[in-house]
């Protein structure tokens, strides 16, 4: 069943909203007059974009991977506009290089954000929305939590977890009025990655699509409800592993070449 559509009594907490895909999402809710609270570690380029979104965002500095500190952040929000409506946990961090190789702390730093983080923004969010008997959660995994790729294990199992936890928080929820809906991002032109010193050669940014379109494709989705969303299409194929990895290696060797499945069952 189809949700109200965002519009301006819709009240959204949106985190790693200050670049690439959170952005643009902002932007587009802004357009449709949603009130925002928009989280990111990054004061400045956060400051910046509510001062272009104009008096319907707020600004909330905080790292998602810190609960008390996100706790108080979206509850200092929810105590000023009355409630919630739409939290996307969208924050996330990518660290590339070969596992043997990587700095632990890089490691770290991608479960703190990425698991964690999303873990930590539905907690703070949750209770609200069960209380009023409505809500709508986005969670923003990736194709590589549908198929990790090499030289990226950590990101692409911190991205499987957050696939796992919407799953099942999809169906504890039933019958609450609130709903969950997995957002599986493919290459997206994003400055996720801009802090990596060099990256796999599967990825292929020409291939990368803009954050636009996955913000227009995730708020009809939350607007249909939908239980997952696949941007682009062919995503969805990497969901294929499961049942034939053998298959879904030699169609990425294919698209993104050797380096994508150097190692044949």
């Amino acid at each position: 069943m189809p949700v109200v559509r965002i519009g301006p009594d819709t009240r959204v907490v949106l985190t790693g909203a200050s670049r690439g895909i959170g952005r643009a999402l902002a932007h587009a809710l802004s357009q449709r007059g949603a009130r925002l609270g928009l989280i990111a570690r990054g004061v400045d380029e956060l400051r910046a974009l509510c001062d272009r979104l104009g008096g319907d965002a707020t600004p909330l500095a905080a790292d998602v991977g810190d609960r008390e500190a996100l706790q108080a952040a979206v509850s200092s929000f929810l105590e000023e506009i009355g409630g919630v409506d739409l939290a996307i946990a969208n924050a996330g961090v990518a660290r590339y290089g070969p596992f043997s190789e990587q700095n632990p702390s890089d490691a770290e730093a991608m479960v703190k954000t990425n698991v964690l983080g999303t873990i930590n923004t539905v907690r703070a969010v949750l209770d609200p929305m069960l209380d009023r008997g409505s809500g709508h959660i986005v969670v923003v995994s990736s194709g590589a939590g549908l198929r990790a790729f090499p030289w990226a294990a950590v990101y692409g199992a911190t991205k499987a977890a957050d696939k796992g936890f919407a799953e099942a928080l999809r169906h504890e929820l039933s019958g609450t009025g609130v709903s969950v809906t997995t957002v599986f991002p493919g290459e997206v032109q994003s400055s996720l990655h801009r802090e990596a010193e060099q990256l796999p050669d599967w990825r292929d940014s020409h291939d990368a699509i803009a954050p636009e379109l996955v913000a227009e494709a995730t708020i009809e989705a939350i607007e249909s409800d939908r239980r997952e969303l696949h941007i682009p299409r062919q995503v969805r194929l990497l969901g294929l592993n499961d049942l034939a990895p053998g298959l879904v290696d030699r169609l990425l060797a294919m698209v993104r070449g050797g380096s994508a499945a150097p190692r044949r069952y």
